[in-house]
């Protein structure tokens, strides 16, 4: 009995071993060969941290393929344009004012309006100027009539320098005739056979002829300076004649002037003309904007190396995203915007800072479609290839 007992308790455990086990744990082969199978495992391959972590992997690619799509874009097709943002639409827009003060009688116009070159704009009260067309008129009437009095005593003076001419031509003949007469009277005398008293009266009579031809030729002289007299007058007469004609031109065209019309296509914008006003000459009546419309692009001056007169411009409206537009470079100005200001810069101070100027580019577009109504003053993009 002693015996089986003592075996027994060798083979069972006493109730102290368990506690003692809990206390120090002693080694287990099945578990070291774990931890060294788990050293031993080889790391995660990429094709499976991808899998893992698809969605960064997916949005890696696809940020990689948007870059390599732009660097290969760029360098394709946006190097070889130049951009600005600072660019607007010009025209050379003006006033439209009446040459002629007066009355408005009719303004056949609105506002945003587009009309063709010779429609009616205003209408100006024309009365007052028909009036000065029908003074100008007889005007002219009566220069004409001055000068035809005058081309009248013109011809009734050479009428007289004629018969003046005559009458010399008579006194010298009757005057050449005493002077035979006294030459003979003379020679009878010498002779003896003569008397002093006819030889005095021939004398007398010599003379007598002598002084009617001095007046007949005073009488000619007269004639011909009174002729010169009434040229001057009818040079007078035509010179008024013709101012008067001016005048009456004058009064045609201050007619005209009467109705206001559009010297090209283009809108009317800021109408403030209206029916009824009394406007003076110069007064304006509305602002006009023409059809001829273009580009003013202020390219930074680095930007202009490659710029040149001729090169295509694709243009895009902020108005409307959705349109293109063709165009070309037609000039580029000769120095920078501020240079052409009204008070330009003064750099020659010592905290002077260099800034990068911008240089004014006109920039035609090829033909603008009716269906977009733009003015100055609007935003543009162009985009300029210049290589």
């Amino acid at each position: 009995m002693f015996t089986v007992d003592a075996q027994t308790r060798e083979r069972r455990p006493s109730a102290e071993q368990p506690q003692k086990a809990k206390e120090a744990p002693t080694f287990n082969p099945d578990q070291a060969r774990d931890v060294e199978d788990h050293s031993e495992k080889p790391a995660a391959s990429l094709r499976d941290r991808l899998r893992e972590h698809w969605v960064l992997a997916t949005g890696g690619a696809l940020v990689l393929i948007a870059a390599l799509a732009g660097g290969l874009v760029y360098w394709l097709e946006v190097r070889h344009y130049e951009s600005t943002d600072d660019a607007f639409v010009a025209a050379r827009s003006f006033s439209v004012a009446s040459k002629v003060g007066g009355y408005v009688t009719d303004v056949p116009v609105t506002d945003n309006q587009h009309l063709k070159a010779g429609d009616l704009l205003a209408k100006i009260d024309e009365r007052d100027y028909r009036i000065a067309i029908e003074q100008a008129d007889a005007q002219v009437a009566v220069s004409r009539a001055n000068i035809d009095n005058v081309e009248a005593q013109i011809v009734s003076q050479e009428e007289q320098i004629k018969q003046a001419q005559a009458q010399l031509e008579q006194a010298q003949a009757q005057l050449q005739f005493a002077q035979e007469e006294f030459k003979r009277a003379e020679e009878l005398v010498e002779k003896g056979a003569g008397t002093v008293q006819r030889q005095q009266q021939t004398r007398s009579d010599l003379q007598a002829q002598q002084a009617n031809t001095e007046r007949a030729k005073t009488a000619v002289t007269a004639a011909q300076l009174g002729i010169r007299t009434l040229q001057s007058q009818r040079e007078g007469a035509k010179a008024q004649l013709a101012q008067s004609q001016a005048q009456l031109d004058q009064a045609r065209l201050n007619l005209q002037y009467t109705s206001v019309v559009a010297a090209q296509s283009g809108r009317v914008v800021k109408l403030s003309g209206a029916k009824g006003t009394f406007v003076t000459a110069g007064q304006s009546l509305m602002m006009f904007v023409p059809d001829e419309v273009w580009v003013v692009a202020n390219y930074k001056e680095t930007q202009l190396s490659d710029m040149r007169p001729g090169q295509p411009v694709e243009i895009r409206i902020d108005a409307y995203p959705g349109r293109k537009l063709t165009g070309h470079v037609e000039s580029v100005q000769p120095g920078s915007g501020t240079a052409f200001s009204l008070l330009p810069a003064e750099n020659a101070t010592g905290n002077y800072v260099k800034v990068v100027q911008r240089v004014p580019v006109k920039i035609v577009v090829d033909n603008w479609p009716p269906d977009l109504p733009v003015g100055p003053g609007m935003s543009v993009v162009p985009w300029t290839r210049v290589r």
